[in-house]
């Protein structure tokens, strides 16, 4: 699946087009290689998740395990967990709790299934927790993101 001669040292993450589309690419996370696409309808082959879903996998997959950790420490009879999330842009005007009210915003939707015989009230803490998961976190703070042009001269 992959051409790329060397993969990434843990913690980078490589991406790389191929030739499965015009939007096509590999991402090779350590020893993970993973496909990326756009669908159909906006120009892509579809070879591969877009990058929307990607960003909705890390969140679910965090909360997951981020839930599944808390309640492991805590002895609490988890017995699975199940993260659906969508991803849409709203008008502002249609977001109770932000801040602005001009444009569109980023909405992300997640909803979580708790299988096990937990009480009502470790229900409601899995909850909370879930809000504290460090890809939440991540996309809930500030951001700074540093952009350079490789090999420039």
């Amino acid at each position: 699946m992959s051409d790329v001669a060397e993969l990434p040292p843990p913690g980078v993450v490589l991406v790389e087009d191929n030739d499965a589309g015009p939007f096509a690419e590999t991402v090779c996370s350590g020893a993970h290689v993973l496909r990326a696409d756009e669908p159909a309808a906006n120009g892509g082959n579809d070879s591969g998740p877009d990058p929307y879903s990607y960003l909705l996998a890390a969140l679910g997959a965090c909360t997951a395990m981020t839930l599944r950790m808390y309640a492991r420490q805590k002895k609490w009879p988890l017995e699975k967990v199940r993260v659906v999330l969508k991803h849409d842009k709203i008008h502002a005007t249609d977001c109770a709790t932000c801040e602005t009210k001009d444009g569109k915003v980023d909405r992300i939707e997640r909803w979580i299934e708790l299988d096990g015989p937990l009480s009502d009230e470790q229900q409601k803490r899995l909850l909370e927790i879930a809000d504290r998961c460090p890809v939440h976190r991540t996309l809930t703070s500030k951001i700074v993101i540093t952009t350079r042009l490789e090999g420039a001269r």
